[in-house]
This record gives C-alpha cells, sequence and structure tokens, in this order.
C-alpha cells in the first residue's frame, strides 16, 4: 500500500512542478523528469485518471481535476515544509531534499501539523 501510495504523490507532485514550469504537461515530460518508462508513466497516469485526480485531453495533455490538485498542493506542502525542517536541523539542501521526498510519503498527518507549526514559528 505505502509503495503504490508513495508513486502516486510522486507523480501527483512531478505533474503539479511541470505545469508550475510549463502550463502544458505530457506523460513524455513526466517520464523524462522522473526518468522512467513511458509505459510505467503511462500505466501511472491511467490509475491516476482512475482515481478521479486528472485528466488526459484527446492531445494527451494532462490536467488536474480540483481534488487532484489539492491532493498534489497538499503533497508538496510536505515536502516544502520537510524539507526546510532538515535544513533548519542543518542538513544540506541536497541531503534535505533527498530525506524529504522519503519522508513526505510516510509521515502521519498529525505529525506534518506539529513539523509545519514549528518550521514556521522557527
Amino acid at each position: 500500500m505505502v509503495k503504490y501510495r508513495e508513486s502516486e504523490e510522486m507523480y501527483l507532485e512531478t505533474i503539479l512542478l511541470l505545469k508550475k514550469n510549463n502550463s502544458s504537461v505530457h506523460s513524455v515530460n513526466i517520464a523524462e523528469e522522473l526518468g522512467y518508462s513511458r509505459a510505467s508513466v503511462s500505466r501511472g497516469v491511467n490509475l491516476l485518471v482512475g482515481k478521479g485526480y486528472i485528466t488526459m485531453e484527446q492531445s494527451g495533455e494532462i490536467n488536474f481535476t480540483a481534488e487532484g490538485k489539492k491532493h498534489a498542493e497538499a503533497i508538496y506542502e510536505r515536502h516544502t515544509v520537510i524539507t526546510k525542517l532538515l535544513e533548519m536541523a542543518g542538513a544540506s539542501r541536497s541531503l534535505a531534499e533527498e530525506n524529504a521526498c522519503r519522508i513526505e510519503h510516510v509521515i502521519t498527518p498529525e505529525l506534518f501539523e506539529t513539523l509545519k507549526k514549528f518550521v514556521k514559528n522557527g
């Protein structure tokens, strides 16, 4: 369960970041960004469509549903807060980023809220 959730969240976060840099996102952009095969990304994208997080236009362009965008933004917020916390603790930016990517997928909502308040006040 955690493995699927982790990849689902990784795809959503990647789509969000790609959309911030380029308004049009296609599966090939996700594959290039993550270093995954197009077949793997196609399967992942289809799962996200099935869950109602994204839609895919005839052109192949990927767009968020309202629920999908909200979920992706929450994932990205976890990533940025955890990265900041680890940097505050003395980790380098690259080490903080790498570990935030792992932690963000398993942290409980309660602990995340505690860390978020700490980072905001720190």
